[in-house]
């Protein structure tokens, strides 16, 4: 993508100051001294705090080295280590001691293993409601290289909300993400959803789309059966990942939410700030009216 908007400033509404309070304190040490991959922490979200005083935190299964490069995501990539069995359990019994409502839990992606990680996946699903039967659960999952059956395994550990993010519009996703396919993610989101479960994705703005190009993948992720939707500010890593071509103003995201809504989303998170797991507690409620 060419960088037609090298070097523009980042305006106010995304100026904030990472928090600082000792529950902050408190849920890092414990991160750490868990030895946890945590997006809330090495992604440094600006609603860290806010999500942690809700009783809700993200963590990364099976390790943080990807087997993708994606050209928006800090995850490190390359060769990944040997998958960690003992990593369910330690992700379940620091669920219950930071005395978590709810939890989302992410990973990377691992074209390398024969099943995509899937069997770790429901592992730790089935570990975390074991220990922690009163945790809800959001599982932010990738595309398995589009094999339902691996996805299957997924809905069959029955966690309360199944994600998976389409990140960009059509004519964007072959130079934003890696490997990934437009129409795999909604044949995967379509599968979720008509197994009955809740389907969830969101999208990242900012990356040179238009806005007829927003409100269609909104119509396919809608079409498709996608009940919660999150939207929110590409935000460059690094000098070596895709620059910003546009900050979002406010008052556009809130378009996008009231559009979202018009269509038949149940909750639409729409904000310059709004991170994939943002509310994440209130979107097991999308199927109940």
């Amino acid at each position: 993508m060419e960088n037609t908007k090298k070097g523009i400033s980042k305006p106010d509404w995304l100026k904030i100051k990472l928090p600082n309070t000792n529950e902050y304190s408190w849920m890092n040490k414990t991160i750490r001294d868990h030895e946890l991959h945590t997006i809330c922490t090495s992604g440094k979200c600006p609603n860290a705090a806010e999500c942690w005083g809700a009783g809700t935190a993200t963590f990364m299964i099976l390790g943080d080295i990807c087997t993708r490069a994606c050209k928006f995501c800090n995850v490190k990539t390359g060769r990944p280590e040997a998958v960690d069995y003992k990593e369910p359990l330690r992700i379940a019994r620091s669920i219950k001691i930071m005395k978590l409502r709810h939890v989302v839990i992410t990973s990377v992606d691992r074209d390398d293993l024969p099943d995509g990680g899937a069997g770790i996946w429901v592992e730790t699903i089935k570990m975390v409601k074991k220990i922690n039967p009163e945790t809800t659960m959001e599982v932010l999952i990738g595309d398995f290289q589009g094999m339902t059956n691996l996805v299957q395994m997924v809905i069959d550990a029955q966690p309360e909300v199944i994600s998976h993010n389409v990140e960009t519009v059509r004519r964007l996703t072959p130079q934003i993400r890696s490997r990934a396919k437009y129409d795999v993610s909604l044949d995967v989101l379509k599968y979720i959803a008509d197994a009955g479960c809740i389907a969830k994705s969101g999208l990242m703005l900012g990356l040179g789309e238009t806005q007829e190009e927003v409100l269609e993948t909104m119509k396919d992720l809608r079409n498709v059966g996608v009940r919660v939707l999150t939207i929110g500010q590409y935000l460059q890593p690094s000098p070596k990942h895709l620059p910003v071509q546009e900050y979002i103003k406010p008052a556009q995201f809130r378009f996008y939410k009231e559009e979202g809504l018009k269509m038949g989303f149940k909750y639409v998170e729409s904000g310059p700030l709004v991170r994939s797991s943002y509310h994440a507690e209130r979107h097991i409620n999308a199927l109940k009216d």
